[in-house]
């Protein structure tokens, strides 16, 4: 098949041709443009990852030296608490007034008891009863008694030991 093209044709094809080149370049252009921005985009976009990244990775060591800093605080706090019970324990255990016991023979110290408990299981031990020992003391001075248990309390301060009951006082005859 033969055609035949005529200069008015070809006129037509090549305006068409025109066109479409022009058009051509407007996509061109566009699709330059799009590309341009859409760098420019991952470039900005990559840099906000990275100052995030450089973020977290200085909170993460922010936040490893504080639990190294919380855990140092709650073993110190730790290690406090045990300190206050073994010390509330060791106040608990203490000489308290009417706890610790002399056993007191002749008015003589002869042996120091840390509880009552202790004194009435130790007291048979020397070959004196009960009812000899716990009855109630009277006013006269300790030495009248062969065997007494007094209550004492030690003085850290004078490392020694002093009545918890001292005797009333008695008025100096004359004393007003």
């Amino acid at each position: 098949m033969i055609r035949l093209v005529t200069a008015g044709r070809l006129r037509r094809l090549s305006e068409d041709a025109d066109q479409a080149r022009t058009r051509a370049r407007e996509v061109q252009g566009q699709a330059d443009a799009a590309w341009s921005q859409h760098v420019r985009e991952l470039f900005a976009v990559t840099d906000r990852a990275e100052r995030a990244e450089a973020a977290t990775s200085e909170v993460g060591v922010i936040l490893a030296r504080a639990l190294e800093e919380l855990s140092a605080a709650q073993q110190e706090l730790l290690l406090k608490d045990i300190a206050i019970r073994r010390l509330r324990r060791e106040l608990q255990a203490g000489s308290v007034e009417g706890q610790t016991l002399m056993l007191l023979h002749h008015g003589e110290p002869h042996t120091i008891y840390a509880s009552r408990e202790d004194a009435h299981a130790d007291t048979a031990t020397h070959g004196v009863s009960a009812d000899q020992v716990w009855q109630p003391c009277d006013e006269r001075p300790a030495a009248a008694f062969t065997w007494r248990c007094e209550a004492f309390i030690y003085n850290a301060a004078s490392n020694g030991f002093r009545r918890a009951h001292p005797p009333a006082a008695k008025p100096v005859q004359g004393a007003a």
